[in-house]
């Protein structure tokens, strides 16, 4: 019964791998040797991953075979921080583990990267970010937003958004990303 869940499980966990990196399933297609329709299948639960399918994802995702399969927790609570090379000297760490549900990731951006031409992106979700240190450049929609150390922005994912580092140095941001309609709630106490 454990097993089955944790294979269920697997469908949901390689879509957001997807859609984090903003690959397409053609894309993946390409980089994996999987045909489309069958990464279609495996990420909607209708057919259960093989090994032979796993490995080669895991390795396009840059992730291990246990997070991939979320193993069941051996009993330390401590969340393994494996940073991910997103390209242009990106990099992002995922800070939760479970599938579902709202889910952290921690990003850094090199300083330079909102030089860039802005190529905003779409999916479902709705995120709320926060920047911890530097300047981040926020394309959401029609805005051109700079926000520094200590400010937040949240929005719906299906607006189109793009993200880089404004400052002379690298930025660094957490997001809070949840499905469709999830959405942070901030508790402030009263003076």
């Amino acid at each position: 019964m454990d097993d089955e869940r944790t294979l269920d499980a697997v469908g949901p966990r390689l879509k957001l791998l997807r859609l984090r990196r903003e690959l397409t399933l053609t894309d993946l297609a390409a980089q994996t040797g999987i045909s489309a329709s069958t990464l279609s299948r495996l990420e909607a639960g209708l057919r259960r991953p093989t090994l032979e399918q796993l490995l080669p994802l895991a390795r396009a995702y840059g992730v291990t075979l246990d997070d991939l399969v979320d193993v069941p927790p051996t009993g330390d609570p401590r969340v393994n921080l494996r940073p991910i090379a997103m390209g242009g000297g990106a990099t992002v760490v995922p800070l939760t583990r479970r599938p579902g549900g709202i889910q952290a990731y921690k990003f850094v951006l090199p300083a330079g990267s909102a030089d860039r031409e802005p190529d905003p992106r779409t999916h479902e979700g709705f995120d709320w970010l926060y920047v911890l240190n530097g300047t981040l450049r926020l394309v959401l929609g029609e805005h051109d937003l700079v926000l520094d150390a200590g400010e937040t922005a949240e929005f719906d994912t299906r607006t189109p958004h793009w993200f880089g580092a404004a400052g002379a140095g690298p930025v660094e941001f957490l997001s809070l990303v949840g499905r469709q309609g999830e959405r942070a709630h901030v508790r402030v106490a009263a003076n």
